[in-house]
């Protein structure tokens, strides 16, 4: 197969991809320079939607309707759009070794590409039960979801199962996104555990007990502190049951699972410096190869606002860590100069009629405050974390927009509060108060 060269190569076609091309766009680049190679089989488009919207009984969201940029209020980026802009969508190519002394990538099928600035976009895998030698944990209609292909089976095995029975097994993002949905799909809906709370990395015991609770009036159950040791399938091979370490069976149709990710940072080990899991990479998100940028979930990157390195799994970084690093190749090769990455980590979830937000740090103390009954009509409550006298992070449920503007605000500004009660008592008047000054 011929060697075909770009002088730019985006390797990974999920959001991080469709962002940075976008920018590429708009700094002005001559057809045939730009190609972005991925294995999907797909243009780039807003992950996020597989776990909520596309999976909706009714309306459900579909492509083209979710490509990038979408999920920011841009423009859609349809498959047409790269053509019109001279950028080669290289799809359904999956790159099985790289040599960045040679910057060369090489495919599956046997195609050699060569750059000159290669960015790399590759994401996460999804952590497997299989990877573990769980029982049982390759039987049909066991999924995870990461790319378009996961959401399409668990569609048509949702479609095939009506109304049957869904085990979740994770407590975290995909396992409360995935249980409202299938409870919306008229699934009986069991979630299984093994911390003390759900979205531990990020909820306290008094945040996760409004979504616990608002769960089971939802009708989902909730088994926490056990984990799936195996699956019974029938004679087709597909699940029947998941077998939890407590001893408990339970009967299952359909399966997800989501126990988190791991960054795809295989075809560059020993080639790269690495740091906390991801690659290293500046401010501007080059790493210790030059010419070589890393963004999204591989990248761990200077966070400035905590004078640390950190490695960030969201969208939210996914797009904005993409636009920069292209400012700063484009601001590199006109011999300008770019202002350093200053990220306020923030993170949301959607799940049933419910909408929260987070921004910050969650570290220290907490203080809660507003309606946190499950049972309101109009859930509206929130969260500080307050460290060495300061409010560090701010979540919040049920915020308007500017309600959500005033909690990023606080998590950016710090304030100082000097009595944790008068702040309880305050709750959201405090951000307000701080967002008008």
């Amino acid at each position: 197969m011929a060697e075909k060269h770009f002088k730019y190569v985006i390797l990974g076609g999920g959001v991080a991809a469709g962002y940075a091309a976008r920018e590429f766009a708009k700094h002005g680049i001559n057809p045939g320079e730009l190609a972005i190679i991925s294995k999907e089989a797909v243009a780039p488009y807003e992950r996020p939607a597989l776990s909520k919207a596309y999976l909706f009984p009714q309306g459900a969201a579909r492509l083209p309707g979710f490509h990038v940029c979408v999920g920011s209020g841009g423009e859609r980026l349809l498959p047409e759009w790269y053509s019109e802009k001279g950028i080669e969508l290289i799809l359904s190519t999956e790159i099985v070794k790289a040599d960045l002394n040679s910057k060369t990538l090489s495919s599956a099928a046997g195609a050699t590409f060569t750059y000159d600035i290669l960015i790399i976009s590759t994401g996460s895998s999804v952590i497997r039960l299989s990877d573990f030698g769980v029982q049982g944990a390759d039987s049909n209609n066991i999924f995870y979801l990461r790319e378009i292909e996961d959401a399409d089976n668990l569609v048509a095995a949702i479609q095939a199962k009506k109304d049957g029975k869904a085990v979740i097994v994770g407590g975290g993002y995909i396992g409360l996104e995935l249980s409202a949905v299938l409870r919306m799909n008229n699934f009986d809906v069991t979630m299984v555990y093994p911390e003390p709370w759900c979205m531990p990395r990020l909820f306290t015991a008094g945040i996760a007990a409004f979504y616990e609770g608002y769960y089971a009036n939802k009708g989902v159950k909730i088994i926490k502190g056990t984990v799936a040791v195996g699956f019974d399938s029938d004679a087709k091979g597909d699940v029947t049951a998941v077998k939890l370490k407590d001893g408990r069976v339970l009967d299952a149709d359909i399966v997800v699972v989501g126990v988190g990710g791991r960054p795809l940072t295989t075809l560059f080990k020993g080639q790269i410096a690495e740091e906390k899991g991801g690659i290293k990479t500046d401010s501007f998100f080059e790493t210790s190869v030059p010419g070589v940028y890393a963004v999204g979930d591989v990248a761990t990157f200077p966070m400035k606002i905590y004078n640390d390195m950190r490695r960030v799994e969201h969208v939210d970084h996914a797009r904005k860590s993409a636009e920069q690093a292209v400012k700063a190749i484009k601001a590199s090769e006109e011999g300008k100069t770019l202002e350093e990455y200053d990220y306020l980590p923030y993170f949301y979830s959607r799940a049933f009629d419910l909408s929260w937000q987070f921004y910050g740090e969650n570290v220290g103390d907490t203080v809660l405050f507003g309606d946190s009954d499950p049972a309101s009509a109009k859930p509206h409550f929130g969260s500080y974390w307050i460290k060495d006298g300061k409010v560090v992070g701010a979540f919040l449920e049920g915020g308007s927009p500017d309600e959500n503007k005033a909690i990023a605000k606080v998590a950016r500004h710090q304030p100082a509060v000097a009595n944790s009660e008068e702040l309880a008592k305050e709750g959201l008047q405090f951000a307000s108060k701080i967002s008008s000054l």
